[in-house]
């Protein structure tokens, strides 16, 4: 008989025609709810079927927190040790080069083993293991500077459908299981990492200039203001993003989750938690569930780009872990920058 203080005992699962050993099931992930590492499981066994349309294929990298929410973590790209032999993984490379075997999604056994090791976060890349010079995701992230409310990334969401309307690109709304919103569009199979990110910064572009009261598309963090930033270097090679679906590392977990359009001026972010989403997926189904059936062409936003480096106006800047690019501006914040240039 077990007594009081022991270790529950570890279950084994079937999950996708495989069997997952999962130690601890009811070690507590989520301090606010509760919600233990085998709760976590249940939730991404609910929502198989949408989560696989979005992660399914794709090379994730996992933040893993061994001791749940609150404890220690760390990102991981690499595979570790261990893993069982029919774990699919691909290798994926840093800016300078460092390779790395990473997990792939392939099913949802390989998520489920993830969170066994204690996986939090999911941050797939925007391309298949099978294609991966072809990145098939623009990944709009409408990020809040210090200041902006909620209602304000609401309304910069709605512009961004809006232009990329008429632009004659269809788009999707997700929250970001925190701050902020993203807006996602599906590509058709012709475009690199480069060019996605030349359209992201056209993108940016567009959008500040349409509502430059309300969205910024300065890297600089002196020159945003009380503005929505729209991360277009969310789109740069070998650049990662928080997972659709997937639960955030937060006290309550909450969940990226997909939402309608309609939905972008009423939803309340903190509400979508692993408890709450799969109720609303069975309820409502999947809003994401037409966006990979009809996949869109950038032409015209990646050519925006070439235009205006024809007409003069450098690339966006880069992050700084990249290497220099071709047509990049000075990295140094315009303020220093403008104090280098004064005559001493």
């Amino acid at each position: 008989m077990a007594r009081a203080g022991d270790a529950i005992p570890p279950i084994t699962l079937e999950v996708a025609g495989r069997e997952v050993a999962v130690s601890r099931p009811d070690k507590v992930f989520f301090p606010a709810s509760g919600a233990t590492k085998l709760d976590l499981i249940n939730y991404y066994r609910a929502v198989e079927g949408p989560i696989m349309a979005a992660l399914g294929g794709r090379p994730t990298m996992m933040q893993r927190f061994p001791d749940g929410v609150g404890g220690k973590s760390f990102f991981q790209k690499r595979v570790p040790a261990g893993a069982p032999p029919w774990l699919q993984t691909t290798e994926v490379s840093t800016p300078n080069g460092t390779v790395s075997t990473a997990l792939v999604v392939a099913d949802l056994a390989h998520l489920v083993w993830a969170v066994q090791v204690g996986c939090l976060g999911f941050h797939p890349w925007p391309y298949r293991a099978d294609r991966p010079e072809i990145t098939d995701e623009l990944r709009i992230d409408l990020d809040p500077s210090p200041g902006v409310s909620f209602d304000q990334v609401r309304e910069a969401a709605l512009e961004t459908r809006a232009l990329l309307s008429e632009w004659g690109i269809a788009s999707f709304a997700k929250t970001s299981g925190s701050k902020g919103l993203h807006v996602y569009v599906a590509l058709e199979p012709r475009w690199d990492s480069y060019d996605v990110r030349r359209a992201a910064v056209s993108v940016a572009r567009a959008l500040e200039q349409r509502r430059p009261d309300l969205i910024t598309a300065q890297w600089w963090k002196e020159e945003r203001g009380t503005r929505v930033f729209v991360d277009f270097n969310q789109n740069a090679p070998h650049k990662t993003a928080f997972g659709t679906w997937c639960v955030r590392p937060r006290v309550s977990g909450q969940v990226s989750c997909p939402i309608t359009w309609d939905e972008v001026t009423t939803v309340d972010p903190e509400s979508l938690t692993l408890a709450s989403v799969p109720g609303r997926v069975t309820d409502t189904g999947d809003p994401w569930a037409a966006m990979t059936a009809d996949p869109q062409a950038i032409d015209d936003a990646v050519a925006r780009w070439h235009r205006d480096l024809a007409a003069g106006i450098l690339d966006a800047p880069w992050p700084p872990v990249y290497p220099k690019q071709p047509h990049e501006p000075p990295r140094v914040n315009p303020s220093r920058a403008r104090v280098t240039d004064e005559p001493g």
